[in-house]
């Protein structure tokens, strides 16, 4: 498989995981191409039973497809934690380094990769790094924006998006931070969070990418 089509299967699991539909605006807008090359992929992965295609609803990963995307998301989560813990990344700089890695790596290496990082389960941004030949299924979880005033709240996972990654390193947000709710903007506005006497304030837009837990 091209590493072109490769990126359209991730693309697609990170837009819809397993139970979303896609739109072809979502992946032209995702993997910044033309809708022209959009549809002339989803063209050939149709054809070889990769996506699946309901009208007016969108595209989803079929079976073979979704093993395909695991597959390629357990390399890129496994890059991503060799570059913050061996190599002293930055959580927002892995993502760029671990798409060019992830079509250049073998079954083995990644064998080889997994038993060096011990089996990690997890990636720097929260999201389940799946074993060899298992289907990611990201654990249910509550966005920021579904929570209310006072709510105290654990960050666990964050969409991995180099713009938003970018903005939460500048805010000082980690995976693993703890946070009271207080204060939500009107009309999608933004959300006040405090820790330890301080307060941040994070966007409308980020915060439904904010997957948290209560605490």
């Amino acid at each position: 498989m091209t590493p072109n089509k490769e990126d359209y299967l991730k693309m697609v699991y990170e837009l819809g995981e397993t139970t979303k539909k896609v739109t072809n605006k979502q992946l032209v807008s995702g993997l910044k191409v033309s809708a022209a090359s959009v549809s002339e992929m989803i063209t050939k992965l149709l054809k070889e039973g990769y996506v699946g295609h309901i009208p007016y609803k969108g595209i989803h990963l079929t079976e073979e497809g979704l093993q395909k995307a695991s597959a390629l998301v357990r390399k890129h989560r496994l890059w991503e934690v060799f570059l913050v813990n061996n190599l002293g990344y930055a959580w927002n700089e892995v993502h760029q380094e671990a798409e060019v890695l992830e079509h250049v790596t073998s079954i083995e290496l990644t064998r080889h990769l997994d038993k060096y990082l011990d089996f990690p389960t997890v990636c720097p941004h929260g999201g389940m790094i799946p074993a060899e030949k298992e289907v990611v299924h990201e654990k249910f979880l509550s966005t920021l924006v579904d929570k209310e005033i006072y709510d105290v709240v654990k960050i666990k996972r964050v969409a991995d998006e180099k713009e938003l990654l970018d903005y939460l390193a500048s805010l000082d947000v980690n995976i693993g931070d703890r946070y009271k709710i207080i204060d939500i903007g009107a009309y999608e506005g933004p959300i006040t969070l405090e820790a330890e006497g301080k307060q941040l304030v994070v966007s409308y837009k980020a915060a439904t990418n904010i997957f948290i837990e209560s605490v």
